[in-house]
C-alpha cells in the first residue's frame, strides 16, 4: 500500500541520490577497507535510514511493505554493506519489538533505533542450530527476578558493533522444539555479554558479522520481549516472515545493478571488430536477467500489497526469498561471464556482487529450507476445503 504517492517519490529519489553520488563511488574504498567511513553513517542517519519500518509513533517513518520494498530495491543498488549498516535497525533487529514488545520497551529503544542512536542485531543462529533454529541450545535459568544465560551465537550480522542484541534462549528446559524459548533484550555492556573479532568473509566486506558469547549472563525478567516467557520462537518467526519480503526486494536491487553494468559493458567491449552487444549469445544473458528480475519484482510486490492487505502471506514470502534469491545469483554470475576476464578481477562491480550476492541464498532460510516449507503449505492448502 502507498500511503502518499508524492511523499514517497520525494523519499526514493533522495535515497537514490544518496546511493549513486556517495555510496557507490566509495564501494571499493569499503571492500578493501571492511569498514564503511564514519561520514557515511551519519549521513544514513540525517536521512532517516535507520528507521524506515518502524512506526511514526517511535521516530520512524512507518513504511509500508510495498513502500518498504521499493526503497529496499533502491539501497540495494549499492554493494550490500551499506543496506547491511542500518538495515537490522529497521529490520529484523527492530521487527520483533514492533509485533511483540511491551509499550515500555518499545519506548525505551525503538525512536534509539530510528535513529541510529543504537546499532541492533538478532542473535539466533548457533553452531548447531541453523536450518533447525529450534534446536538452540543457548539456556536462561530463571534466579529469582533475574535470568542467567549461557550459549553461543554465531554469523550474527552488526554483532561487533551493536549496542541492542535480541537474543534467543530456552526457557524450559523440559521442552523441545518451538515451545520454551524466550527472546531477550540485551543492553552491549551487560556482565557476562561478549562479542567476537568479525569473522574474515568471502564477500559483503564492511559489515561486520561476528559471534554473541554468553558466559552467566544475568538479566531482569522484565528483559523478555514482551514479557512473554516461552513465546520467543513465535516472536522470531514475526519478524522473519517480514524480514524475507524485505530481502527478496534486497536481491532484487543487486540484479537491477549488475543488469546495468552488463549492459554498459556489452556496449563498449569490443571483440572481433564489433561491440559484444551486437552478439546473440551475450543479447540472451541480458534478455534473461531482465525478464528475470520483472518476473522476482512482480512476485514481490503483489506479496506486499497482500501483507499490507492483512493476508497471510507465510508461504508467499518465502517464495519470494527463495525467487529473488536464486534469480540474483544467476544474473551475477551472468555479469561475469559479460564482463569476461575481467569480471574476475577485483575492479569491477560484477567481481564485487559476485562475492557479495551468495550470501543470500543461505540467510533468513537457505533456498533448500525454504522448498521444504513451500511443497508443505502447498500441500497443506491443496487439501483444505474450497472457498476456505
Amino acid at each position: 500500500m502507498i500511503r502518499d504517492p508524492y511523499k514517497l517519490e520525494q523519499l526514493l529519489a533522495e535515497v537514490r541520490q544518496f546511493i549513486k553520488e556517495e555510496c557507490i563511488p566509495c564501494e571499493r574504498e569499503v571492500d578493501q577497507a571492511d569498514e564503511i567511513p564514519s561520514h557515511i553513517v551519519a549521513r544514513m542517519r540525517s536521512l532517516g535510514l535507520f528507521g524506515h519500518s518502524i512506526p511514526e509513533a517511535y521516530g520512524g517513518g512507518g513504511l509500508t511493505s510495498e513502500e518498504l520494498c521499493l526503497v529496499n530495491m533502491e539501497v540495494s543498488q549499492a554493494a550490500t554493506a551499506f543496506r547491511a549498516r542500518f538495515g537490522g535497525n529497521t529490520g529484523i533487529a527492530s521487527e520483533s519489538l514492533v509485533v511483540d514488545g511491551t509499550e515500555e520497551q518499545k519506548q525505551h529503544y525503538l525512536p534509539r533505533l530510528a535513529s541510529g542512536e543504537i546499532t541492533g542485531c538478532f542473535a539466533l543462529t548457533e553452531p548447531g542450530a541453523g536450518s533447525d533454529a529450534t534446536a538452540l541450545k543457548t539456556t536462561a535459568v530463571r534466579r529469582g527476578g533475574d535470568y542467567v544465560l549461557n550459549g553461543l551465537k554465531c554469523y550474527i550480522t552488526n554483532a561487533p558493533i551493536a549496542d541492542l542484541f535480541t537474543v534467543f534462549a530456552r526457557t524450559d528446559p523440559e521442552s523441545r522444539g518451538a515451545h520454551g524459548i524466550s527472546a531477550f533484550l540485551i543492553e552491549k555492556g551487560t556482565s557476562g555479554l561478549a562479542v567476537s573479532l568479525p569473522y574474515r568473509k568471502m564477500g559483503q566486506h564492511g559489515s561486520p558479522v561476528g559471534e554473541v558469547i554468553l558466559t552467566d549472563c544475568s538479566v531482569p525478567a522484565s528483559s523478555i520481549v514482551g514479557e512473554m516467557e516461552n513465546q520467543g520462537f513465535r516472536t522470531a518467526m514475526k519478524a522473519l516472515n517480514k524480514q524475507r519480503i524485505n530481502l527478496a526486494a534486497l536481491c532484487i536491487g543487486p540484479a537491477i545493478r549488475l543488469l546495468d553494468e552488463m549492459v554498459s559493458r556489452a556496449a563498449s567491449r569490443q571483440q572481433f571488430g564489433q561491440n559484444i552487444a551486437e552478439f546473440q549469445m551475450i543479447q540472451q544473458m541480458i534478455a534473461q536477467s531482465n525478464i528475470e528480475i520483472h518476473a522476482a519484482r512482480a512476485l514481490l510486490m503483489e506479496t506486499a500489497r497482500k501483507r499490507d492487505a492483512g493476508a497471510d502471506v507465510t508461504m508467499e514470502a518465502s517464495m519470494c526469498k527463495f525467487f529473488a534469491s536464486e534469480m540474483c545469483g544467476r544474473v551475477a554470475d551472468r555479469a561475469v561471464q559479460v564482463f569476461g576476464g575481467g569480471g574476475y578481477i577485483a575492479d569491477n562491480a560484477a567481481e564485487l556482487f559476485y562475492r557479495d550476492v551468495r550470501l543470500f541464498r543461505l540467510y533468513e532460510g537457505t533456498s533448500q529450507i525454504h522448498l521444504i516449507n513451500i511443497a508443505k503449505r502447498t500441500m497443506a492448502t491443496a487439501h483444505e476445503p474450497s472457498g476456505s
